[in-house]
This record gives structure tokens, C-alpha cells and sequence, in this order.
């Protein structure tokens, strides 16, 4: 595809800040009956009867959590959603409502925002959320964008960090360590482009790792499996910061300790063979590699037999008596200490 080398670009000036509200959320719908006042007046307006609401925001700061030489505006959109979407799901609780708001330098024209937005939308059709509110604003050094996700549940229903037991077992959704090897490949392509600026990167072997690092999933499937295989997790997370530092976080919650058993982290094929290829150990990658947005969670020794062999879930662990520590069980049978190494926002 030949591009457009004089792309229209429209001052977001000219809308003015409501008017830009406007003309970005005009083809969003309501379609949740909790939503009963969404954008258009000083806030929204839920309504959950005898639900219990669950709220989770985060920040996406450019040059800290993405960089637009390698990250699209139609993918970070989505994926702005999906990080919020996903801490819901670690709630056990279904997401139904976002806002989102944005703060935005002079160099983005509304061309740019559009797309961004398309993402946004995108991402609030394949979830079934309303885009209820937000703000937008404007930034010295660049994109900042901030959601706050909603989401409901009977309280009988929410789980939280800090319910594991001793001989719980520690459960993983889907495989780990493949967003972060995504990351690594698109900043090689990085450097090679502002080396040579004519070069052209063939990611089609990377095409899973580069997708689990652009247009990651929030596992809402799991809460149906769950319901449907009639287990109440007893506490749970979302990985978007690294497992080792997920599992330290419910351990230190729970007051439990922990043995994680390196033969058992479910590692896609292409995780493998990349690792490989940059030389960096894959079991590393497994427990500190951040943004995998599965969900890890501890079940009752005694739903074994219900879980077992399920396609969508690995037993990866199980928990101990907090006295015991929290360790990496090598395939050599040697324990060693778990350190949580994964993503730190605050040092980084």
C-alpha cells in the first residue's frame, strides 16, 4: 500500500474541546441498561440495583508504557481499554462501563485522534462497554491517555488478591512471556529502521509475540469457564506487570508462600524459538516479562480433578505455608528464591 505522503491534517484547535468530545464519541451507543446517562452532561449516570461495582484506571504515558515509532494509533487505543478491561476480569467481575480521557500536544492533528479513537471503539464493541465520560486536554511532551474501567458483580462473586490458602493451586490462563518478547523484537526493528531508514522489517515470524505486545485480550472468557466448571477462585490477578511479581503480590496478600514450578509455565512455541534467537533464557522471560494480561489465580486443592487437562488453564503452582517462602522450582528439582523482577512503573 502506497503511502499517503500529505495526509490531511485538521487543527484540533479549530473544534475547540467540546467540540472535539463531539465529533470523537458521536458513534459511540449505549447498550448496557446500567447506563443510564453517559457523555453530554456533568457526569454520568449508572444504575447497578443490587450489584456491586467494581472501578480500576490506569495511565499509558508516550515514551513510558508505548512508543509510536513502532506502536499504532488504532492499537494503542484498543489495547488502552483492554489493560483496563483486564484488571476488571481479575475482580472476577464483569466489565461494563469506561471513560476515557486524553491529554494531547499541538503536533497530533484530529486525523490522528480519529484513529486512536477507532481503536477505542473497536475495543468497546468486542468487550460489550459503554464509553460513558472522559476529558480531554493539552499536554507539553505528548499523548497521556487515562481509562477508568466499570464493571459488576454480586459480591458473592468478586475475588480478591487476598483469599489463598496453604495448598491452593496456582492456576494460569492462556501462555506467558510472549508480550515482552513482542516488545524485543519491535525495538530491534527500532534501531535497525534508524540505521537505515529504507529498510522494511519482515515480522512474520514474530507475528504471534509482536500481536500479544499491540492488540493484547483481556480474558473475560475465564469468568464464564470458571462459573461453567463450578470453581470460585479464592484470590486472583491480572499479569500485566510480570508473574513473578504477580505471585508475590498475592502471596504477601494472603499471607501465603508459594513453589512455582519452571516445567510447568505454558510457553508458546514461537516464545521459544525467538528466545533462541536473542539469546535470552525463556523461563526468565516466562516469570518477569510484564503485559500478558492472563489472569492467575488459586483454586481449592479439591477442584483438581475439574481442572485438570483444560486447554485455557495450566496448574503452575501451588501455595505453602507462608514460612516456607516463595520459590522457582527448577526442572533440576532446585528451589530457588522468586524475586519479583517484572515491570516497576515507578523506578523505571
Amino acid at each position: 500500500m502506497i503511502e499517503d505522503k500529505n495526509p490531511q491534517r485538521t487543527s484540533i484547535a479549530q473544534l475547540g474541546e467540546f467540540g472535539l468530545i463531539d465529533h470523537l464519541t458521536k458513534n459511540f451507543e449505549i447498550t448496557q441498561s446500567s447506563s443510564l446517562k453517559g457523555i453530554g452532561d456533568d457526569a454520568a449516570v449508572l444504575d447497578f440495583k443490587d450489584k456491586k461495582v467494581v472501578v480500576s484506571t490506569d495511565l499509558l504515558i508516550e515514551g513510558v508504557h508505548f512508543d509510536l515509532a513502532y506502536v499504532p494509533l488504532k492499537h494503542l487505543g484498543y489495547k488502552s481499554v483492554v489493560v483496563n478491561v483486564s484488571d476488571i476480569c481479575a475482580m472476577n467481575a464483569k466489565p461494563t462501563q469506561i471513560t476515557v480521557s486524553i491529554a494531547v500536544s499541538n503536533r497530533f492533528p484530529l486525523e490522528a485522534l480519529e484513529e486512536l479513537y477507532e481503536g477505542i471503539a473497536y475495543a468497546a464493541k468486542e468487550y460489550k462497554v459503554d464509553l460513558i465520560g472522559g476529558d480531554t486536554t493539552s499536554s507539553q511532551k505528548g499523548l497521556i491517555i487515562s481509562v477508568t474501567a466499570i464493571g459488576e458483580a454480586d459480591e458473592s462473586e468478586i475475588v480478591y488478591r487476598n483469599g489463598a490458602k496453604n495448598t491452593d493451586l496456582l492456576v494460569v490462563s492462556g501462555d506467558i512471556g510472549a508480550a515482552y518478547m513482542g516488545l524485543q523484537v519491535l525495538e530491534r526493528e527500532k534501531q535497525v529502521f534508524q540505521v537505515n531508514p529504507n529498510s522494511q522489517p519482515d515480522l512474520d515470524a514474530y507475528a504471534y509475540l509482536v500481536e500479544r505486545q499491540l492488540k493484547p485480550e483481556a480474558r473475560t472468557d475465564v469468568r464464564t469457564l470458571l462459573y461453567a466448571l463450578e470453581i470460585k477462585p479464592t484470590a486472583m490477578i491480572d499479569i500485566s506487570d510480570g508473574l513473578s511479581s504477580e505471585i508475590m503480590h498475592l502471596c504477601k496478600q494472603s499471607g501465603v508462600g508459594c513453589n512455582l514450578y519452571e516445567d510447568k509455565l505454558p510457553l508458546d512455541p514461537q516464545l521459544i524459538n525467538v528466545c533462541e534467537e536473542f539469546n535470552i533464557d525463556s523461563t526468565t522471560v516466562a516469570i518477569n516479562g510484564g503485559e500478558d494480561y492472563e489472569l492467575l489465580f488459586t483454586i481449592p486443592i479439591e477442584d483438581f480433578d475439574k481442572i485438570k487437562g483444560n486447554p485455557n488453564l495450566t496448574i503452575i503452582g501451588h501455595m505453602t505455608q507462608e514460612s516456607e517462602g516463595v520459590h522457582l522450582v527448577t526442572r533440576a528439582n532446585t528451589k530457588i528464591p522468586l524475586k519479583a523482577r517484572g515491570w516497576d512503573a515507578i523506578s523505571e
